[in-house]
This record gives structure tokens, sequence and C-alpha cells, in this order.
């Protein structure tokens, strides 16, 4: 912004020429404040527009990723197994129904079973009680102590 020269001010307006530089000061002052002014009051933890959907998958925690890459490549490894299962039945030409069945379904009861037993030992594990050791220093009192009980109405006499 260009202020205005003293004479062409005072020729036009009439009004003195320190009016005409304070509307200016007050002008630039009023632009600096609308340019640099900034919010330093907190955002709201919770607000009321709804999340919005982000493309590709779902952000996880490691467990659920690599659990997710487990499954993955087990699937991808039945698949293999199976088929070549599959191809040899085929080709060997005792390719039964029953005999698919055993010879695809024994692997994954056998893999079924071997994780149950693993989850059941981990949970045995977990559930034993902790082990405590226990050391003393000092003087360990060896006396030999004989006890005799006798009579109707018990009575013990200590002996050393």
């Amino acid at each position: 912004m260009q202020l205005p020269e003293p004479h062409q001010q005072q020729a036009q307006t009439g009004q003195p020429v320190p009016n005409a530089l304070q509307q200016a000061v007050n002008q630039a002052i009023t632009e600096e404040l609308i340019a640099g002014y900034r919010d330093n009051t907190p955002l709201p933890l919770v607000g009321a527009t709804p999340p919005v959907d982000q493309p590709g998958r779902p952000p996880m925690s490691q467990r659920a990723t690599d659990a997710s890459a487990l499954m993955l490549s087990g699937g991808a490894a039945s698949l293999l197994v199976g088929g070549s299962a599959s191809l040899v039945m085929v080709a060997s030409g005792s390719a039964d129904p029953v005999v698919c069945a055993i010879v695809l379904g024994a692997p994954a009861v056998l893999v079924l079973a071997i994780g149950r037993l693993v989850g059941r030992v981990k949970a045995a594990v977990e559930a034993a009680p902790a082990t405590h050791h226990h050391h003393y220093s000092g003087h360990v009192d060896q006396r030999t102590v004989h006890s005799k009980t006798t009579g109707m109405w018990a009575k013990t006499n200590n002996q050393q």
C-alpha cells in the first residue's frame, strides 16, 4: 500500500495530513493482526465430524498383523499340499472321495490336535504356582527331641 503525497491528500479531501497518516497506520496494523492471528485454545478431543474411511488395509496391532501373515502363509501352504496330493492321486488312479477325505483331512486334524495340546500346556504352565526359594543364614538348632505320649488322657513329655 502506498501512502498519498501530503499535498495531494489535503487538496482532495480538505482534511489535514496527520489524519490520513493515522488511518494508513491503523489499516496496516489491522492487516498485520489479521494475518498473524493464532488461536491457542486446545482442540476438542471428540468432535461432531464422523471419521473418514482411509484407503487400504485398516490399522492393526503388531500381534494382529503377525497372526494375519501367519494365517495367509498357512493357507497358501495348505493349498500347495492339497493340490499336490490331488495330482498324485489323480495320476495314480486312486482318486476315491473317501481316500481324498482321509488324505486331505488327516493333516488338518493333526495340526488342530497339536495346536489344542500346545494351548493346554501353555495354560497349565501359566496356572502353575510360582517357585519360591528360601535361603536362611545363621545358627541352626540341631538338638534331638524324644517325645513319649502315654495314658488314656494323653500327656506328652519332651526330653532332650
